[in-house]
């Protein structure tokens, strides 16, 4: 509401359309300047005049609408909202459902590939990332008119299971494999890539052992189902304790039966030739190498599964977008895999779309399976809990359901830890920053949301049991002379409101850009707020208008904590 009556006042006066000013509109850097200013460079052309002089005129003419005053500094018009005014209209905003949800989406089906883990291998915290993104991906659209869904697309196909079980069949054992199956086959991967570095005929080995689980070898097939069984009885243990779900868990092996379609289209129109013996699609027009389809020895790569997914989520699924949360290193191989379903008549692969993070690394290293530098999600999971149980006993010794606590908090810290980065950026992971409750962290956040609704339940508690703060009203053009909103909400409770209000266009953003990071600058910026607020304002008997302000915040900080994955407890 802030931008759009600004929005409205600036586009009256210049002719320009609402969205090309609400994308030029800006915060004045001292708040003493005025709550949005207004740059006008892009009206030089238009009126062949300064803009120092626009500025001028236009701030002459806005000054004369109701509620707003209007001044010029230099080429831009700082712009302030009169507080009797606005504070009512802002208020009675932030309690409309349709505030929380903005329809951005009209009902559009997207497909969100997430998570993706690898079968036979520990949940390491690399695997954080996509899940944590895809799943608040999933969120913020699902409060913006999509319609998303959540596909755990699991590793459990490739030359890397030929290699898992090349290594069991030369130095496996039975008994040690069914008492740590995890652990043990992630021992095996890592020494089939240490011997392959000495006896490169390991690598032919693991080939022809995929050749074979392709071909439907017994026991190819029976190891391959063991690895799956245990390790997806592992992944739900992780997925439990994220809270996190998903509508389909397809691995790899899902669209064997759906290839060989994908590889007749190809053929039919013309795409496949030959290089070395192997089949490819040829993409130098579009700047790309070529993607490969078959290898010389007739087994399916990345490429071909992955033709055959989109294919499936957009014919069975019914998507109308479909997004990829994988890191940015696969960048390549998304842009070959769209372009080769652009070249092969899809017009929807315009509407596929990569969604690339950065790496995550661990007291400033990169983690690979390979070298067996894994470090178990779990373990920092367990970490965190343990931690956070510490320090919550500490400060608050006589508070109930402590471990239900610590493990909101300390599972909270490590997702919000990953979030409030842009996905694009690398992560260092650090478990001691990212427990803080000071700072930029996700027990900043949730402390703070713990301590208003305290503060509510002492307020509500002071009117009486049950009773209710009744809220005045306001018309805009009929302002009350004997009721001066100002001093009753001053500067820090005025911040604390513009800053609520700019909900939903973060959320918009969020959407637009599918960066869960503006969700969690925005919850800091608002904890931020708040606690100047409370610093500076009494709150439980300063009058109503702090008290709903109070409920308000506590309200959109439990929002955008949800959003995140994050619980928001009411005791801390």
């Amino acid at each position: 509401m802030l931008m759009s009556i600004t929005t409205q006042a600036i586009s009256v006066h210049t002719g320009l359309e609402e969205k090309e000013i609400s994308a030029l509109l800006e915060v004045p850097p001292q708040p003493e300047w005025g709550d949005v200013a207004f740059p006008c460079f892009l009206l030089a052309k238009k009126y062949r005049k300064a803009p120092q002089q626009i500025a001028l005129e236009l701030a002459e003419a806005v000054d004369r609408e109701e509620g707003l005053t209007a001044s010029a500094s230099g080429a831009y018009v700082n712009i302030t909202l009169g507080r009797s005014v606005h504070i009512p209209l802002m208020l009675a905003e932030l309690s409309e459902p349709e505030f929380f949800k903005p329809d951005l989406g009209h009902g559009q089906r997207v497909v969100i590939d997430m998570s993706s883990p690898n079968i036979a291998k520990p949940f390491g915290i690399g695997h954080l990332r996509s899940t944590v993104i895809g799943a608040a991906l999933y969120r913020i659209l699902g409060e913006t008119g999509y319609v998303p869904v959540r596909v755990n697309h699991l590793g459990d196909w490739g030359t890397q299971f030929g290699k898992q079980i090349a290594a069991y069949k030369r130095w496996g054992n039975e008994e040690r494999l069914q008492l740590d199956p995890i652990g043990e086959s992630l021992k095996l991967y890592v020494r089939f890539h240490e011997e392959a570095e000495h006896d490169p005929s390991l690598e032919d080995e693991g080939r022809e052992w995929f050749r074979r689980l392709e071909h439907g070898d017994t026991e190819a097939q029976r190891l391959w189902e063991f690895f799956v069984k245990v390790s997806l009885r592992e992944f739900d243990r992780m997925y439990q304790r994220l809270n996190i779900t998903f509508d389909h868990v397809l691995g790899e092996s899902f669209y064997n039966d759906k290839m060989q379609a994908v590889v007749a289209q190809l053929r039919e129109k013309g795409l496949l030739e030959e290089s070395d013996g192997a089949l490819v699609v040829r993409l130098e027009d579009e700047g790309l190498p070529p993607c490969l389809i078959l290898k010389k020895d007739g087994t399916t790569i990345y490429p071909t599964r992955d033709l055959a997914t989109a294919i499936y989520r957009r014919e069975v699924m019914k998507a109308d977008r479909l997004l990829y949360v994988v890191g940015g290193e696969q960048q390549l191989h998304f842009q070959q895999v769209f372009a080769v379903l652009k070249r092969a008549g899809e017009t929807w692969s315009e509407q596929c779309e990569h969604v690339p993070f950065g790496l995550m690394r661990f007291a400033g290293k990169k983690m690979s399976t390979r070298r067996g530098k894994v470090v178990k999600l779990e373990e920092v999971l367990d970490e965190a809990v343990v931690r956070a149980l510490t320090i919550i006993t500490q400060k608050n010794p006589d508070l109930q359901d402590q471990q239900e606590i610590a493990e909101d908090v300390g599972i909270g810290a490590i997702i919000f830890g990953d979030l409030k980065n842009n996905r694009l950026n690398e992560v260092d992971f650090s478990l001691e920053d990212a427990l803080t409750f000071e700072g930029e962290t996700g027990p900043y956040v949730q402390y703070t949301h713990a301590r208003i609704r305290s503060l509510l339940e002492k307020a509500h508690a002071g009117t009486g049991a049950g009773s209710s703060i009744d809220v005045p009203t306001r018309d805009r053009h009929a302002p009350d002379p004997t009721y001066a909103s100002d001093e009753i909400l001053g500067d820090a409770g005025w911040a604390l409101l513009k800053q609520l209000v700019r909900y939903q266009g973060q959320l918009e953003r969020a959407a637009r850009q599918l960066e869960p990071s503006v969700i969690a600058r925005f919850a800091l910026d608002t904890a931020q707020a708040f606690n100047r607020f409370y610093a500076k304002e009494r709150i439980a008997d300063g009058g109503p208008w702090r008290i709903q302000l109070a409920e308000q915040t506590a309200d959109i900080l439990a929002h955008t904590l949800h959003l995140l994955g994050l619980k928001a407890p009411y005791r801390m």
